[in-house]
C-alpha cells in the first residue's frame, strides 16, 4: 500500500489545481480520477469525425488570475483569445443588440432608448462598488457563522472591506447581493433588450425566473473574471475547454502529483474518526488529508461511511439543493447561421448568441419549465468557436456550443430522458432555426447531454452544472453548509475543493486553492483541527 500526505478525489479543474499547490510545497499528492482523462466537465470531445468542441462547460472568463500566473498555464500550451464580439441578442420585432468593448454595449442600448444611455451609466458605477468586494473573497474563505473567537479575523475582513463605502453604497451592495435580477435591471432600463443582455447572467445555470430573490447575486457571479487579460471579457480557450485541464494537469505533474486515471473512488476510509485514505478500484490508498472534488450531496451519500458524521449533518447535505436545470449540446455545422434580424457572417457570430430576447421571455421559459419539464421556447445560448479556433472543424465547416435552459431534471409524468432527449434536442434547435432560417438543415451531427446525461457523466448530481444551486441559502458561509465554508468537512482530515464550495461554481479554480491554502495550515504544528 502505497502512502501518500494528501488524496484528491476527481481530476476536474478544481482537483488538478488544489494538487498542485499541495505538491508545490512538498506533500505527496494522489489525484484520482474516474474517467479515463482529467478534466471532468472542462473537457474537449471529438463527437464527429473531424469536429471537436468542449463536452459541458464551454466559455472561458472566471478562470482566476493567480491560478493562470501559479500554474503557469501559457508555458503549458494555454492559449485564450477573446471574443470579437462579448454578445448578440436576436430580438423579436426585427431587431437586435449587440454588446462588446469600445463603448460597443453603450452605443447599441442607446440605439433603442436614449434614455438608457444614461441608466447605463448608473448600472455600470454600481457594479463597480460591488464587483471589487466579490473579487476580494474569491479566493478566501468566507466567515465561519459561530465559530467563535477562531472565525473573528474573517468577520474583521469582511467588515474593512466596507469601510469607506457610504450608506448609499452600502445599500447598493445589500441589494445586489439579496434582490433579483429583473428587479433591479427593471429599475435602470426601458428596453427589453438591454435588460435580456444583463438578465441572462442571473439564471445561467441557475432553474430561476429573473424575477427570483437572489438571482441578482448570480448575476454577479458571472461578472469577476476577465480573458486575455481584459477585465470583464469572455473568450475561448484555444482546442476548447479540454486545453485548460490538459496545461493543468501538465502543471500538476511537474510539480510532482501522481495522477491516476480510470479510478472511480468507492469509499474514504475513516480510522479513529477521521478520514485516512480512499479506496478506488477496489485498492485502499492512505493519506492523513483527503480532499474531495465532487458534489457534496455525492460526497456524503456515497463515499462517506453512514455513521461518520452526526446524522444531522448528514441529512443537511443529502439535502444539498441541487438542480441547474442546463440541456447541452453540441452541433457540428456545414456553414455558419445566418440571422434574420442580421443575415450577414461577421464578428456577431463569435460572440455569445443569446436567444431571449427580454426579462419576460425568461420568466416564461421558468414557468413552462415547471409545469412541463421543459420549456416551449427556451432560454438558448449559442457559441460557435470555430470562428476564433479554425483547429475544431475541418475547412469551411463549423462547430457550435447550445447551453440551453430551462429543463428539468425530473420529468413530469414518469417521462424518461433517455425516451425524450432527441425530440428536446430537436426542440432546441428548432428553436433556433425560427432565428436563423436554414440552421436545422446545416447540422451534420450532433451530442446530446440532457440534465441526467450531465449527472451520468460527469457526476454533476441533478444535472446541476455548479455542484448544488447558487441560491442565498446555499452561499458565501452556508457553501456547503454553515460550519464547514472554510473548506473543512465536518469529518476530521476531510476537505471539499470543488464547485459545491465558496465561491461556487464555473471554471475557476478558486475552490481549490483556497481549499489547498486549508489543507497547508492544517499541517503546521498550530493548527486549529487535529
Amino acid at each position: 500500500m502505497t502512502n501518500y500526505d494528501a488524496i484528491i478525489i476527481g481530476a476536474g479543474h478544481n482537483g488538478l489545481v488544489c494538487s498542485f499547490y499541495l505538491a508545490k510545497k512538498g506533500l505527496k499528492v494522489l489525484l484520482l480520477e474516474a474517467q479515463d482523462k482529467v478534466g471532468g466537465a472542462a473537457v474537449t470531445d471529438e463527437f464527429l469525425p473531424g469536429f471537436r468542441n468542449s463536452a459541458a462547460s464551454y466559455t472561458v472568463s472566471l478562470l482566476n488570475p493567480k491560478v493562470i500566473r501559479d500554474l503557469d498555464l501559457a508555458r503549458h500550451g494555454l492559449k485564450v483569445v477573446l471574443r470579437r464580439t462579448d454578445n448578440f441578442l436576436p430580438g423579436e420585432e426585427g431587431d437586435y443588440l449587440l454588446s462588446g468593448r469600445g463603448g460597443l454595449t453603450r452605443a447599441e442600448i442607446v440605439r433603442h432608448h436614449a434614455e438608457d444611455g444614461p441608466a447605463y451609466d448608473r448600472y455600470m458605477a454600481e457594479l463597480e462598488t460591488v464587483v471589487p468586494l466579490i473579487r476580494k473573497w474569491i479566493l478566501k474563505a468566507p466567515p465561519e457563522a459561530g465559530a467563535g473567537l477562531g472565525g473573528l479575523p474573517s468577520i474583521l475582513a469582511l467588515g474593512r472591506d466596507l469601510v469607506g463605502l457610504s450608506t448609499a453604497e452600502v445599500r447598493t451592495v445589500h441589494e445586489y447581493a439579496t434582490k433579483s435580477a429583473g428587479d433591479i435591471l427593471d429599475r435602470h432600463f426601458r428596453g427589453d433588450l438591454a435588460k435580456a443582455l444583463f438578465g441572462f447572467d442571473g439564471v445561467v445555470g441557475n432553474f430561476a425566473s429573473p424575477y427570483a430573490a437572489g438571482t441578482a447575486y448570480v448575476l454577479l457571479h458571472h461578472l469577476f473574471g476577465e480573458a486575455a487579460g481584459v477585465p470583464g471579457a469572455w473568450g475561448h480557450a484555444i482546442g476548447g475547454m479540454g486545453a485548460i485541464t490538459r496545461a493543468m494537469a501538465k502543471a500538476a505533474r511537474e510539480a510532482g502529483v501522481d495522477i491516476i486515471l480510470n479510478a472511480p473512488a468507492e469509499e474514504i476510509i475513516v480510522d479513529k474518526g477521521r478520514a485516512a485514505g480512499v479506496v478506488a478500484s477496489g485498492k485502499a490508498w492512505r493519506a492523513p488529508q483527503v480532499i474531495a472534488g465532487i458534489n457534496p450531496r455525492l460526497l456524503f451519500t456515497k463515499l462517506v461511511p453512514q455513521g461518520a458524521v452526526p446524522q444531522p449533518i448528514h441529512d443537511h447535505l443529502t439535502r444539498w439543493s441541487c438542480e441547474s436545470a442546463t440541456f447541452r449540446m453540441n452541433v457540428a455545422l456545414s456553414e455558419l447561421p445566418r440571422f434574420t434580424v442580421k443575415p450577414e457572417t461577421g464578428d456577431h457570430l463569435t460572440g455569445g448568441i443569446i436567444i431571449a430576447p427580454s426579462l419576460a421571455y425568461m420568466d416564461r421559459a421558468y414557468d413552462e419549465a415547471k409545469q412541463g419539464g421543459w420549456s416551449k421556447q427556451p432560454i438558448v445560448e449559442m457559441l460557435i468557436p470555430s470562428t476564433l479556433d479554425s483547429s475544431l472543424a475541418p475547412k469551411g465547416m463549423h462547430v457550435a456550443s447550445l447551453f440551453c435552459q430551462h429543463f428539468r431534471y425530473e420529468l413530469p409524468g414518469g417521462k424518461s430522458w433517455d425516451k425524450v432527449r432527441d425530440k428536446v434536442a430537436d426542440h432546441v434547435i428548432a428553436t433556433v432555426d425560427r432565428h436563423a432560417p436554414g440552421f436545422a438543415a446545416s447540422v451534420i451531427g450532433r451530442q446530446i447531454h440532457s440534465p441526467l446525461d450531465l449527472e451520468r457523466r460527469f457526476g454533476l448530481v441533478g444535472g446541476d452544472i455548479f455542484h448544488g444551486k447558487m441560491g442565498l441559502d446555499q452561499l458565501f458561509s452556508a457553501r456547503p453548509m454553515i460550519g464547514a465554508a472554510d473548506y473543512r468537512m465536518p469529518l476530521a482530515g476531510l476537505y471539499l475543493c470543488g464547485s459545491g464550495a465558496h465561491p461556487g461554481g464555473g471554471v475557476t479554480g478558486a475552490p481549490g486553492h483556497n481549499a489547498a491554502q486549508a489543507v497547508l495550515a492544517d499541517r503546521k504544528p498550530w493548527r486549529r483541527r487535529a
